[in-house]
This record gives structure tokens, C-alpha cells and sequence, in this order.
């Protein structure tokens, strides 16, 4: 479903169940002592990756994880990981094709209660009740988590920081399946130019809310 809403230039690749693949040692290394579930979606993810990254012709090769547990893509290659009930999927690209890529998928369901002020800011939850008025089959609440979750993927390999739910106001088109984020913290130069938002698409669809962000190498020129 990911590559309904990216660029012909990201190999995607997807899966409804768990993978059984072997793991590379630096790959066994990252993963450490970890539960049982941890590991399944760990193996799933890096034999989703090593599939998507042949589709770029890119040989098989480990993907470590970095401090954050981000994935350590080959040279030349930027990519991002997700998986929920039902859904694990990768999207990877080339660096002359896209300067980074943020990916998520979530169950159509409502944020557990209590957590909406943590993930959305006063205006962003204005705006989730008049979606919600207008389209009550979107599970607006999770789909603002969603984006929220692909802005972190894509905002930290270029500023190798953390980002806050509170750090980016987001406003969601819901008939152009589209949005928009402002950031509200300093953002890295690229090129010369002052990162100061992302834009991106999201789809519901299968149970299930999308949301990717993808920037093109040529939006930087």
C-alpha cells in the first residue's frame, strides 16, 4: 500500500505476516538479547530491506542499527522502516533520487485514551474534530501519530537529533490525501537551504492508516 503514496524512485516492499531469515552478526549484535517480538519484526524488516534494496540492484549486505536503533542503510541509499498489526513494510530509494524518506503505518483505531495531548498540539487537535466531523471512518487521532512518526523517520538522518510530537505542527487535506508540516524548531541546511517542513501523503485503507514522506533530490537544486 506504501507505494500507492511514494515516488516511483522508492522500491517498497511489504509484507501481512512475520519473515523467517537469517540475520547478518553485526545485525545479530544490534538486536542483543531482545523478546521474542522484537526479534520477529527485526528479522521481518531486514529481509524486507535486503529485498528492497536488490530491487535498487544493491547486493545483499548487512543493516546494522544505529545509536537510536535507526537502520544503517549502504552508501548512497536512504530508506525507512515500519510494521503494525498486520502490516511490515521498507521503502528505500537512491540518494540522487531522494534526500530522505519517512515511512508508518498504524492500525485504523483510536489513540488509547489520554494520549492525543501528548502527540497533538491545541491546534492540531482542532483540526483532527473537524476532520472527524467530516469523515468519521478515519481514525484521524492515529493518522496525526502516523505523520508524526514518518516526520521523525525522515527529519533525523539529516539532523542526527531527537524531534518531539510538540516540534512540528501538522495540517492534514483530507480530500487531496496530502499534508503539510511546519516545523517549530531550527532545522539542518541542505544545499544552502533551511529545512522548515515536510510534505507528504497518507492513504486509509485495509484497516490500516499510511502516511510517507519522500524529498526529492531535485527539490533541493
Amino acid at each position: 500500500m506504501l507505494e500507492r503514496i511514494l515516488p516511483s524512485s522508492a522500491s517498497v516492499v511489504a509484507t501481512d505476516g512475520d519473515i523467517a531469515a537469517p540475520l547478518h552478526p553485526e545485525e545479530e549484535a544490534a538486536l542483543g538479547n531482545a523478546v521474542a517480538k522484537r526479534r520477529r519484526e527485526f528479522v521481518t524488516a531486514r529481509a524486507l530491506a535486503r529485498d528492497a534494496l536488490s530491487r535498487l540492484g544493491v547486493p545483499p549486505q548487512s543493516i546494522p542499527a544505529g545509536p537510536r536503533g535507526e537502520p544503517l542503510w549502504p552508501g548512497g541509499v536512504v530508506g525507512s522502516i515500519t510494521h503494525c498489526t498486520g502490516y511490515r513494510a521498507c521503502a528505500v530509494g537512491r540518494e540522487a533520487d531522494l534526500v530522505t524518506i519517512g515511512v508508518d503505518a498504524e492500525v485504523n483505531e483510536p489513540l488509547p485514551a489520554g494520549l492525543l495531548p501528548d502527540v497533538a498540539l491545541p491546534e492540531e487537535r482542532d483540526r483532527i474534530g473537524g476532520l472527524r466531523e467530516e469523515d468519521p471512518d478515519v481514525s484521524w487521532d492515529r493518522l496525526l501519530f502516523s505523520i508524526k512518526e514518518s516526520i521523525y523517520k525522515a527529519w533525523f538522518p539529516l539532523a542526527r537529533c531527537w524531534l518531539g510530537f510538540e516540534d512540528a505542527s501538522v495540517a492534514i487535506d483530507r480530500s487531496g490525501g496530502t499534508f503539510s508540516a511546519q516545523l517549530l524548531v531550527p532545522g539542518p541546511t541542505l544545499h544552502g537551504r533551511k529545512l522548515d517542513g515536510f510534505s507528504g501523503r497518507w492513504l486509509a485503507s485495509n484497516g490500516l492508516v499510511l502516511s510517507a514522506i519522500a524529498v526529492p533530490s531535485r527539490a533541493l537544486d
